[in-house]
């Protein structure tokens, strides 16, 4: 799974990983994992993450099927 957390983080005024990890309830090293493609969030984090940069879930999240 790709993301585009990082750039959409830039794109909504400069949101730092700290501010959006407080918005969804999670630690900043956790956002930064997200980030980095290290760790898949759940559903429901993907979502809240989602909806705190004010973007549709497919607009930060994308499936690549491996193969």
């Amino acid at each position: 799974m790709s993301n585009q957390l990082r750039r959409l983080r830039f794109e909504a005024g400069e949101m730092t990983q700290q501010q959006l990890a407080q918005q969804v309830g999670v630690t900043r090293q956790t956002v930064i994992a997200i980030e980095g493609g290290k760790y898949a969030p759940s559903l429901e984090l993907a979502f809240k993450l989602a909806a705190a940069l004010g973007r549709p879930l497919e607009q930060v999240f994308q499936y690549q099927p491996e193969g």
